[in-house]
Order: structure tokens, then C-alpha cells, then sequence
């Protein structure tokens, strides 16, 4: 009786001393903010939950969203047992004795079990294996969390007896309810002026904008939160980067400059910097840019991003920031063409596809002894001697085909093109 007492005392403490985003959790599915997507009224997931017909499914999302704190929340609304494990912690025994228990629980008494696998992504493929013999058969439901594209570190089997519900980041509508939650638990209130920075910087994140609440509130004791609180507060909150927005930004990056948008590209290239992206990796992506999207509608683009590629092996991090912002306004702002790109992709496509023939007679090596006698050389023209005389290089079934086409775009005209001009 006493050891009860006492873990339940325990149990308020910890309760009590939890960070603000652990004791905000929402005990039913019903007080969970954002995602309205999925639970939303008559929305997919709130309904499986509702009919108490969920089947396994995998939740993915960037830090904060509140894959967690769904889980929990299905838990809160489910008449299913609930299990809990951590893949960072947990091995292959934690899960079989889960499957154990799942089993006992529904032999004994019809009644069917929850496993919540967070981070499921740090799961090895043999650990993930443990779980699909009880997953098919119905013996756990999981609700698998993972801030990993699940495509990539989610084994097939496993993934394919899931459905997958992917969750976006928090709104500002659903942070500022985030806010107005934690300001009551805290017995606090706060001027609009701090809410309003608290959401603007939240980046869709529900637990980095509850943690930066509470320093803020802490900071302000017993005082209400001021906006010199929030900003003091946020010094230290960390930048969200993490494998999905390295990707997204990378992508949005490249693309910025390829449509021709300076203001876009210097911002993502600062997300990039901020997050401590490797600059070499940035680099490579601009020297390939370079030649890819503007090629010879601006001959010199490649010379700049290969200089800011070498730069960044001589100067390092910070000064090569001022390197890397240069070519990559240089970039967003030269002129654009795919020529380069689409003539070496068509042409090695048709190569592989079959458009092989025998170099010319007139064009082979006439460098040996007896080249002659085969032909090799004969007729051939040297260009220097006799610029103007025309003669064919490709192969006569080849003569038809055309690879590069000039854009029209910056330099990379035709000789048509330049004489019009």
C-alpha cells in the first residue's frame, strides 16, 4: 500500500516538473491541435479512431508536429491496451515480450493492444522483422513515429501491412493555440506582442515553440511574458533542419536559381548555412546548376561557381559564405539554358538506344604506319588551312541528327542567331 502511495506521489512530481509540452498532451484525440487534416471532423484517422477500427499505421512528419502526442492521444480514445516503446532504447526482447503480453491480453480477455514504436526509423531491418509476424496477425496494432521518409528507413514488408499519415507542420492558427494552452497551465499571460513573435517563429514546430514559452515565462517570473522575454527566450532555440528539409531546401535552392529568383536563392542558401549545411555539398550543387539550367547562355557562370567551389576548399566557413551568396546571385540572375543538358542526355540516349555507327574514313587515326592503305585520313581537311570548306563529321547515317539546339537565351545562340543580331 505504501510503495503505492508513494510511486503515485512520484508519478505527480515528475508530472508536475515535466516540460510544459509533455504535461499539454492531450489525454483523447479530441483536444489535439493542428493535423486537422487527419482529425478533423470526418477526416480518416479521426474516424478509424472513433469506430475503434484502427489498423497499423505509420506516423511521419518534422520534429514538433506531434506524432507523439497523437499516439497518445488515440490511446486516450481507444479501449485497447496501450504499449509504448522507444527505438532508441528499446531491442528485439522488449518487443517480443510487448507480443507477449498483446497475446495474453487478448486470450484472457478479447482485448486488443496498442504498440506505439517512437522514432521506428532507428529500428534495424532484423528488429523491424520481429514485428511483422504479430502486425499481420492482428496481435498488436502499431502506430509507428518517424521523422524519416518511411519510403527510405521503413523496411517494405513492414511498411506495405501500414497506412501511411503524414503530418505537416503546425500552422500558425494551431501555434497560437499552442501559446494561449501553455500561458494557462503556466498560471501566466503574455502581451500580444510576444505571442505574436512566439508564433512567427514556431516554424510549424509545437514543441520548440512550448519550450521557448516556458524559458520566456521562466525569464518573466513572476512577471507577465513580455516580447523581451520571447526574444531572450529564442536565442537559444536551435534551427529545425533536419533529413527532409536538408532535401526540400536543397530542392528549393536549385530551383530558386533556375527560375531566375536572387531573393529566393540567397534565403535558402542562408537556411542552408544557418543549419550548418556541409558548403562544399552546396557548392557542388551550384557548379552543376551551372552548366545544367544556364550552360553557354552564360559561359562565365561556370567559371564563378567553380571559383566558389574552390574557394570554400581555401577560405572555409565563415568568410566563404560571401563566395557562395556571390555565385549564387550570379546564377539566380544569369541568363538561362538547358541546351548543354538536353544535347549529352538525347545523345547518349540514342547511343544506348542503338545510334552506333563507324566513324568516317576521312576522320580515323592516320597516325600509324599503313593508315593509308585503309583509307584512314584520306580527304580529310584540316580546318585551319581551309576554314570555309565544308565537311561531314558524323557518320552519313548519323548526318540527320541534331543533339544541341541553341536556346536563344544570353549567349547560346546560333551563328544565325549571332548575325541577325
Amino acid at each position: 500500500m505504501n510503495d503505492d502511495l508513494f510511486s503515485a506521489a512520484a508519478r505527480d512530481r515528475l508530472r508536475d516538473r515535466a516540460p510544459l509540452a509533455a504535461r499539454l498532451r492531450p489525454k483523447s484525440i479530441d483536444d489535439v491541435v493542428g493535423q486537422d487534416h487527419l482529425v478533423g471532423p470526418g477526416q480518416p484517422l479521426r474516424r478509424l479512431v472513433a469506430a475503434d477500427r484502427l489498423t497499423s499505421i505509420l506516423l511521419w512528419g518534422p520534429p514538433g508536429t506531434g506524432k507523439t502526442t497523437l499516439a497518445l492521444a488515440i490511446a486516450g480514445s481507444t479501449a485497447r491496451a496501450f504499449e509504448q516503446l522507444s527505438a532508441v532504447t528499446a531491442g528485439v526482447r522488449d518487443v517480443r515480450e510487448v507480443i507477449d503480453r498483446a497475446r495474453e491480453r487478448l486470450g484472457l480477455h478479447d482485448q486488443g493492444t496498442i504498440l506505439f514504436l517512437d522514432e521506428i526509423h532507428r529500428f534495424s531491418k532484423s528488429q523491424q522483422d520481429a514485428l511483422l509476424p504479430a502486425v499481420e496477425d492482428g496481435t498488436v496494432t502499431l502506430i509507428g513515429a518517424t521523422t524519416e521518409n518511411p519510403f527510405f528507413e521503413v523496411n517494405a514488408p513492414l511498411r506495405s501491412r501500414s497506412t501511411l499519415f503524414r503530418l505537416e507542420p503546425l500552422t500558425k492558427a494551431a501555434a497560437r493555440t499552442l501559446v494561449v494552452r501553455g500561458l494557462s497551465a503556466l498560471s501566466t499571460s503574455g502581451s500580444d506582442d510576444a505571442i505574436d513573435l512566439l508564433v512567427d517563429r514556431s516554424a510549424g514546430d509545437g514543441r520548440q515553440v512550448l519550450t521557448s514559452l516556458e524559458v520566456a515565462a521562466a525569464l518573466a517570473h513572476p512577471n507577465p511574458v513580455e516580447l523581451i522575454h520571447v526574444e531572450q527566450a529564442l536565442s537559444t532555440s536551435a534551427l529545425r533542419y533536419g533529413r527532409d528539409d536538408h532535401y526540400d531546401v536543397t530542392s528549393a535552392f536549385i530551383k530558386s536559381m533556375r527560375g531566375s529568383d536572387p531573393q529566393a536563392a540567397i534565403y535558402y542558401l542562408a537556411r542552408m548555412l544557418e543549419a550548418g549545411e556541409d558548403a562544399r555539398f552546396i557548392a557542388r550543387r551550384m557548379v552543376i546548376l551551372a552548366s545544367e539550367d544556364i550552360g553557354l547562355a552564360d559561359p562565365q557562370a561556370l567559371q564563378v561557381a567553380v571559383a566558389a567551389a574552390h574557394a570554400v576548399e581555401h577560405v572555409g566557413l565563415p568568410e566563404a559564405q560571401l563566395n557562395l551568396a556571390q555565385a549564387a546571385l550570379h546564377l539566380a540572375r544569369a541568363p538561362k539554358s538547358n541546351s548543354v543538358a538536353t544535347a549529352i542526355w538525347t545523345a547518349r540516349a540514342d547511343v544506348r538506344n542503338g545510334a552506333v555507327a563507324e566513324v568516317p574514313a576521312h576522320l580515323r587515326d592516320a597516325h600509324y604506319q599503313g593508315a593509308a592503305t585503309l583509307g584512314h585520313g584520306v580527304e580529310y581537311h584540316y580546318t585551319h588551312d581551309d576554314p570555309g570548306r565544308h565537311q561531314e563529321f558524323l557518320p552519313a547515317a548519323l548526318a540527320d541528327r541534331v543533339w544541341y539546339r541553341p536556346s536563344g537565351h544570353g549567349a547560346d545562340r546560333s551563328e544565325h542567331d549571332t548575325m541577325d543580331s
